[in-house]
């Protein structure tokens, strides 16, 4: 029997606003790692993984409306951390639906145990899934359950 390589997966990141300042802002709430440590732990991981991620900050509402309308038939599956606009905007939400990729909301805080205006996401009723509350390993645990899902589906 041979065995047949997976196909390589190729998924998009997307960081909202303020996570820029990982490691500065807020350590208490968000840890000490910074954006770009994560990052770098996501593209040796999606590798370990058989996938590919190309990962992109900005605290522009309309930036990540556009990457996410550009991500259609480039990538398999989008990962956002839409920061607080995950509690605001309906324009990102309306472009996840739109473009109907499988999407994976993350939080390193658990936004249910904060202020309850962040209690609401506007994202996670489109989203096949939320993760919050791990730190870090959010993200970790959005990048496994996303390539999970993409390759059952």
């Amino acid at each position: 029997m041979t065995s047949q390589a997976l196909p390589l997966l190729s998924l998009l990141v997307l960081h909202g606003p303020n996570l820029n300042l990982l490691g500065k802002r807020e350590p208490h709430i968000y840890g000490s790692v910074t954006l770009e440590e994560i990052n770098q732990f996501l593209l040796k991981e999606a590798e370990r993984l058989g996938a590919t991620v190309v990962c992109l900050q900005s605290n522009q509402e309309g930036v990540l409306v556009d990457q996410i309308q550009e991500a259609l038939g480039k990538y398999q599956g989008i990962i956002i951390n839409a920061g607080a606009y995950t509690h605001t905007s309906v324009a990102i939400r309306d472009a996840i639906a739109a473009v109907k990729i499988p999407t994976v909301e993350v939080h390193l805080s658990n936004i249910y145990q904060r202020e309850s205006f962040r209690h609401h996401s506007y994202i996670a009723p489109i989203a096949i899934g939320q993760i919050s509350g791990f730190g870090p390993n959010s993200y970790r645990l959005g990048l496994q359950a996303l390539i999970d899902y993409l390759r059952q589906n």
